[in-house]
């Protein structure tokens, strides 16, 4: 298409991708950089704790609610205590008093979310759980667009549709090395069995979506220390009881020695790091960010499963972490912005509706990023 309507055309589109006038060394900042290797690092640290499920399932120790015990009785000796020293409004017995439902509807969805991923091992196949396992992302877009108001540009979403395509290679692996069983004692679990796995996961997947949602609202708006010291809190309470009811011949069963203890340690402490480091994650960039980079978690546990338990190489593995990346890097090389955000900077800076409805568009790069990544007028 030539001449001003083709220009026009096209300036329009590169308006709505967010794609006008940026330039590649401006994508590829020392602030995305950054992003991707924190991404990396909790995708490491999910990595520690499926190796130590692993070995611990392979020494027949199955209780994954004494693990996620263990991870929120940490957070609850160290932020929970760090709580109670602070004064006023942020004072521990404040926010219990004026908040506490809000953090037991947040500790419940979390608990429960860890738990039913689990279960979901016992009735359908590694294959469905890697696949539906990413429905967490697109109801966290939606949800964020309903709660937060964020507001995502046409790339996010062809990003998001980018690493799914990775998933895939990476699930093509899986069937070609033959992982695709579920991880129940019956290898080829019944129809019934197979679809209240998927039910569970897709359960999971809404629950970790809630979880991460209130989180990237909480660290963003209040604190990290006392989002982890309620999480730790109520975490503690909701896995404890569900702990005693329903695990206890499990643990007392255990064969308790050194090397048991230390799979436990293992697991608990990445648990500990990958809930201590992500909301600083989530703080500078945002929750769907963050469920982007650990679609490569799996493939961190594929690689060190072809050094500790003889996992068949597949080069698909290689090609779907860098589709994986290609998509990640699409989603944070231009911002997202917030239709909240946006509307009160307009506002104080000119109150007409014609300048209000361009300052909420505005893409290029004068406008100033708030700490969510919403741009603003100057």
């Amino acid at each position: 298409m030539e001449g001003p309507a083709g220009d026009s055309l096209c300036g329009k589109w590169r308006n709505g991708c967010g794609l006008y006038r940026d330039k590649l060394k401006d994508i590829f900042s020392w602030q995305l950089l950054k992003t991707i290797a924190m991404g990396q690092v909790l995708s490491l640290l999910i990595c520690g704790t499926a190796g130590s499920c692993q070995y611990l399932a392979d020494a027949g120790v199955e209780t994954p609610m004494l693990q996620s015990f263990l991870n929120y009785a940490l957070l609850l000796l160290t932020y929970t205590l760090a709580l109670c020293t602070h004064k006023g409004d942020a004072s521990f017995l404040k926010v219990l008093r004026t908040k506490w439902w809000k953090y037991l509807v947040m500790g419940l969805a979390d608990v429960e979310a860890n738990y039913t991923v689990v279960k979901a091992y016992q009735f359908t196949t590694l294959t469905s759980i890697q696949l539906l396992d990413c429905f967490v992302i697109p109801v966290l877009m939606v949800l964020s667009w309903i709660f937060l108001k964020t507001r995502y540009r046409p790339v996010h979403f062809v990003a998001v549709m980018v690493c799914l395509v990775g998933v895939g290679a990476m699930v093509g692996a899986d069937i070609i090395s033959g992982r695709d069983q579920g991880s129940s004692k019956d290898a080829s679990p019944q129809a019934s069995d197979v679809v209240l796995g998927d039910g569970l996961v897709l359960l999971s997947s809404v629950l970790y979506a809630v979880s991460n949602l209130c989180q990237e609202h909480t660290v963003k708006n209040l604190s990290r220390v006392e989002f982890l010291g309620m999480m730790g809190l109520f975490g503690t309470l909701i896995s404890g009881v569900q702990l005693a009811a329903l695990e206890i011949n499990a643990v007392k069963a255990i064969k308790w020695d050194l090397y048991i203890c230390m799979l436990f340690a293992v697991y608990a402490l990445c648990m500990y790091a990958l809930y201590s480091f992500m909301p600083v994650v989530v703080k500078l960039t945002s929750a769907t960010t963050v469920n982007l980079s650990l679609l490569t978690a799996d493939l961190f546990s594929l690689f060190c499963g072809l050094l500790l338990f003889n996992y068949k190489f597949s080069v698909l593995y290689i090609i779907s972490f860098v589709v994986i990346m290609m998509g990640f890097i699409m989603f944070n090389a231009l911002p997202t912005y917030s239709a909240l955000h946006g509307a009160a900077a307009q506002e104080a800076a000119d109150p007409r509706p014609d300048h209000a409805s361009d300052c909420l568009l505005a893409v290029d790069g004068d406008a100033r990023r708030t700490e969510t990544g919403s741009p603003f007028c100057d």
